[in-house]
């Protein structure tokens, strides 16, 4: 089963070195296009920083890009591209934008600053895990409602939606070698009054 990791959501952090700030920035991307807008739009509005350094790994083709952005070569873009590929992180795109502070960091200096700005971004960003999953769809009484929700949560499923009417119809997604215990353990506890009605396959949360 294929999984791979991202990042949940786009954020940032900053610290200060030797008066140089530097402020990272990470958004979950799914194509070059998504990538440069990104990189496009912190540029935009970081256009009176020094540098706006960026990385970014893609799933599709395997696609690595960075920019040092008028670092001397290899001190920049290669080292955000590196933490980016050291925490196996994918489909996700970081700038590093600096003011220079007016004291120089020699090339050491930078190459630990800009890999500490891409970890932090990271962090920031929240590092997780998206596997192959089946999405299904099931409709149960109220009465076995609490029943199918405590084996959901077993499993590690994830509700996608709930709608509430004559009864309950609970959409949702598991990973993909568990779809079939799933549907077993469904049938079993509700004595066979219930089933999953398979829908697609998505990569989700787990």
């Amino acid at each position: 089963m294929e999984e791979y990791k991202t990042v949940e959501t786009e954020s940032s952090d900053s610290f200060i070195e030797k008066k140089s700030k530097f402020i990272g920035y990470v958004k979950p991307v799914k194509t070059p296009d998504e990538a440069v807008e990104f990189i496009n739009t912190i540029k935009s509005k970081h256009w009176d920083a020094t540098h706006n350094v960026y990385a970014y790994v893609l799933r599709e083709n395997n696609v690595q890009r960075y920019s040092d952005d008028g670092e001397p070569s290899g001190t920049a873009g290669v080292p955000v591209l590196d933490v980016i590929l050291k925490e196996g992180v994918t489909d996700v795109c970081v700038v590093a934008t600096r003011y220079f502070g007016g004291t120089l960091l020699g090339a050491g200096g930078l190459v630990r600053a800009y890999s500490h700005t891409s970890k932090i971004a990271l962090e920031a960003g929240k590092i997780i895990t998206m596997a192959e999953c089946s999405v299904f769809e099931t409709a149960v009484d109220y009465s076995f409602y609490d029943k199918l929700v405590k084996l959901l949560e077993e499993l590690n499923c994830n509700v996608i939606n709930t709608e509430y009417a004559d009864n309950v119809k609970v959409t949702l997604s598991v990973k993909a070698n568990l779809s079939e215990y799933l549907a077993e353990q469904l049938t079993d506890l509700s004595n066979g009054r219930y089933s999953l009605k398979f829908l697609n396959r998505i990569f989700d949360k787990v």
